[in-house]
């Protein structure tokens, strides 16, 4: 089984989390899919995610990320869900609080969904072909016509 971050970048309006999961569910695989803040997380067998991650990143390949993931959905390990065994959980739904904090992992996907704008910006250039040529270093005669030119 594995599992998989699938992340959209947050200038990609185009496509939304639901799109993804409907995507999923659509498919006929047998995947697990838990629909998130910034895209789903799918679990299955190792083959029918492969060929569903190829499928899902088609439909924008530079503004929709892959990220492996070591826990499927619902993880009792992971979860903060009412069946997760912790004690500060029992005693925190005893009175009604939801056990506090972000959730294991989400902290690192805000951190890194932030420089995915970038990164899309860079792939969709590159994948048109508009590679910048490299800078030459300003040699001092030209740096000096610049001066003369501007200040004096």
């Amino acid at each position: 089984m594995v599992t998989k971050y699938i992340i959209t970048s947050p200038e990609c309006t185009d496509i939304l989390p639901s799109d993804i999961a409907t995507m999923v569910y659509d498919s006929k695989c047998s995947v697990n899919v838990k629909e998130t803040c910034f895209g789903a997380i799918i679990n299955g067998e190792e083959d029918a995610i492969k060929s569903l991650v190829e499928e899902i990143r088609g439909l924008d390949p530079s503004g929709i990320f892959v990220k492996d993931r070591c826990f499927p959905p619902g993880d009792r390990r992971r979860c903060r869900g009412p069946t997760s065994v912790s004690p500060n959980k029992i005693v925190s739904s005893a009175f009604g609080r939801r056990g506090g904090g972000a959730r294991t992992g989400y902290i690192m996907i805000e951190a890194e969904s932030k420089m995915l704008p970038m990164i899309s910006r860079a792939l969709a250039a590159t994948n048109e072909g508009a590679v910048p040529a490299k800078k030459k270093p300003l040699m001092p005669n030209k740096l000096e016509e610049i001066i003369k030119y501007e200040f004096f």
